[in-house]
């Protein structure tokens, strides 16, 4: 059984695939059974293509042909098809109130990042001499949680605008780390940014929405997250999710480290008054 998931296998080759093959890989990505038991021809009647495109889409993903791509398909989708996170997805293709999709997107959120995940993750963020964060519009939410929460237990965050995007990425370098939050439609500034950063030797840590992201062909490390669409505009909540897990692995990283800078930031707080205190009611 292969090591890679097709997610990856998807991601590692993501922005040199067509037009039509990512329309394949949506199909793959959304329809495992479609994969491992169909055939050539229904794969290429469901995403409205030739036989031979689907041929090119599997050498492309490193396979001799369909019938190899498809053995190996078979040998993980059992596992796949029983999985939590495929019951959801299954759960959020159905007509439900847009509440129960955005708990659905927040409960899979934290089934992707378990601890092994979040520990890698989290890894590059600790020590960096600086950590970038970046994000779309949408996202935003989710770097500002992550840049509040970092910037209180190291030093050295910087949340980036995207008008200022040149300004502030000139100083990183070599041994940086950076975040990067955004899921379809794709900023151009995002992957423009994140694509400088990694070619400067900056670890990247992508948020973002699956292998077919322009971020998820830059880095090993990305985190794939459902973002449902809440009336016009994409959910928060995800994104917050994974900043506040992101921070709690940060801080059970640095240990002692967090705590005494946490303390200091205490001591400032207290000397400044910054908070109103017990007597805020009168």
């Amino acid at each position: 059984m292969t090591t890679q998931s097709i997610q990856q296998r998807i991601a590692s080759v993501s922005e040199r695939l067509t037009p039509t093959e990512r329309r394949i890989a949506r199909e793959v990505l959304d329809d495992p059974t479609l994969l491992a038991f169909g055939t050539v021809s229904d794969l290429a009647g469901r995403v409205g293509t030739s036989r031979p495109s689907i041929v090119r889409f599997a050498t492309k993903l490193g396979f001799e042909g369909y019938t190899d791509l498809q053995g190996w398909a078979r040998d993980g989708v059992s596992e796949r098809l029983s999985s939590p996170s495929a019951r959801i997805r299954r759960q959020r293709e159905a007509t439900t109130p847009v509440a129960n999709e955005i708990e659905a997107a927040v409960h899979k959120a934290l089934e992707t990042l378990d601890p092994d995940r979040l520990h890698r993750l989290a890894s590059p963020l600790v020590r960096a001499p600086n950590l970038w964060i970046l994000s779309g519009e949408t996202s935003r939410a989710g770097a500002h949680v992550l840049h509040s929460g970092l910037a209180m237990v190291r030093p050295g965050v910087h949340l980036v605008e995207e008008h200022d995007l040149g300004r502030d990425l000139s100083n990183a370098s070599e041994g940086d780390a950076a975040v990067v939050f955004d899921f379809a439609r794709y900023r151009k500034s995002s992957t423009v940014a994140a694509r400088a950063l990694v070619g400067l030797g900056v670890r990247l840590v992508a948020i973002t929405d699956g292998p077919l992201s322009p971020l998820a062909s830059l880095t090993d490390l990305w985190c794939e997250l459902t973002v449902p669409a809440v009336g016009p505009f994409d959910s928060s909540l995800p994104a917050v999710a994974a900043s506040e897990l992101l921070v709690h692995e940060v801080v059970a990283q640095l240990g002692d480290e967090a705590r005494d800078r946490i303390d200091r930031l205490e001591q400032i707080w207290n000397a400044t008054d910054t908070f109103l205190g017990d007597d805020a009611g009168a």
